[in-house]
């Protein structure tokens, strides 16, 4: 496996990101949702990652910088065929070791509140994220958990 920075016009990762768009969607109010599409992914703020396994894109997941000291995960997926390999907990680990290489020390999260959410939302608890207040842009909404830790 290996982590590549960039290509987010490559068509695999188009079609992964529309997938997870998609699953967005349909799992929450529209103004609930908080996905970033190709344009927003490619902004010189935000470093877009996808993993590779040889030829095949295994996942994906962007750090934002919101400001100087504090970023946030982004657009983390795991392609279908990679599901339940782990490869979740290696991406988000990738993205808090670039985060915390880049001089950010608080790295946080948006995800949903329901159940479609619970295996995300595992995830970062047992990587070290707690609970937190809406934090940048977001304002509290019950569709939306927060979560944030230290790099």
């Amino acid at each position: 496996m290996q982590f590549v920075l960039g290509l987010i016009s490559n068509a695999n990762v188009v079609q992964l990101l529309q997938q997870h768009s998609n699953d967005m969607f349909a799992t929450s109010p529209a103004d609930s949702v908080h996905t970033l599409d190709i344009q927003a992914l490619s902004q010189p703020d935000i470093r877009f990652w996808t993993l590779w396994d040889g030829d095949h894109l295994a996942g994906c997941g962007a750090l934002k910088r919101l400001d100087r000291y504090h970023g946030e995960i982004k657009s983390m997926r795991t392609a279908n065929a990679y599901r339940q390999q782990g490869l979740g907990t290696q991406i988000l680990h990738h993205l808090i070791a670039d985060a915390a290489q880049l001089g950010i020390n608080r790295v946080s999260l948006e995800t949903g509140s329901m159940a479609f959410f619970t295996p995300a939302r595992r995830l970062y608890q047992k990587s070290g994220f707690q609970l937190c207040q809406p934090f940048g842009h977001y304002r509290s909404d019950p569709n939306s958990v927060f979560m944030t830790r230290a790099c």
